[in-house]
């Protein structure tokens, strides 16, 4: 059985899309062309990643959840599959809004090629509208960033109720992956204070994993097109990356 796992978090700028490619990265490297990677996010950028160029797709996911067809895939790119996005996404919120058993049509869109992978990780949009829903509908787990800012942890309350919602309704077999605290510096005392307080009052819900350190080499990475393995491979945080990828495997 595929692990379905939809990496969401309503505020943006967690570095949910950088997580998708980089972990799926490091799974694909034990299940070659076994990782299917999903943009469901109208910006795109996850496309963009993965070295793909939005405005000259024919064919995205926009498609398939909106008009029900065949879920267009690329790849493998990096051992990688994608199904990408472009901005005509954005007007998948308003098409669905009256669409029949709209919560599912992500999920139907992938039951054909579900048994082709192993692991399907799924790049939700920063909200809680339509897509994000389907999202994580579709999905068998829900795998949260939560950048080590106070601000950004301050939300997850409203995280965790959109999460149970999901479960007491739409999708009772929703597990939590698992919290990972993004963009840390632990040089300051501010992110190790609520560092500590995401491990100490997250923890009981699901793994709370190392943290992923902030770095510019992300930055750098995404723009040559490549998961930071492949960009600089010996970078502290591809360990931190693999080891998170490791303990996916035991979902």
């Amino acid at each position: 059985m595929s692990r379905i796992i939809a990496l969401f978090n309503q505020s943006g700028g967690v570095a949910k899309t950088t997580l998708t490619m980089n972990l799926g990265y490091h799974l694909a490297q034990r299940h070659p062309r076994r990782v299917l990677l999903v943009d469901l996010d109208p910006q795109a950028t996850l496309t963009t990643f993965m070295g793909l160029d939005p405005v000259e797709l024919s064919k995205t996911v926009y498609e398939a959840v909106v008009g029900e067809e065949p879920l267009a895939i690329h790849g493998p790119i990096h051992d990688l599959n994608i199904a990408p996005s472009n901005i005509n996404l954005s007007a998948a919120e308003l098409e669905l809004v009256a669409a029949l058993m709209r919560e599912m049509r992500l999920k139907e869109a992938l039951a054909p090629v579900r048994d082709d992978y192993d692991f399907i990780l799924i790049d939700c949009p920063p909200s809680l509208g339509i897509l994000s829903m389907i999202g994580l509908v579709a999905a068998t787990h829900v795998l949260v960033p939560i950048q080590t800012q106070f601000k950004a942890f301050q939300g997850t309350d409203l995280l965790l109720n959109t999460v149970a919602g999901l479960r007491a309704k739409a999708n009772r077999d929703l597990a939590i992956a698992g919290f990972i605290p993004t963009m840390h510096d632990g040089r300051t005392a501010q992110e190790t204070r609520t560092l500590n307080a995401i491990i100490e009052q997250l923890s009981p819900l699901a793994s709370v994993y190392e943290p992923v350190p902030r770095s510019i080499a992300f930055a750098d990475a995404s723009e040559a097109r490549l998961p930071l393995a492949l960009f600089n491979r010996k970078h502290p945080a591809v360990a931190v990356l693999k080891n998170i990828a490791l303990s996916l495997e035991k979902l």
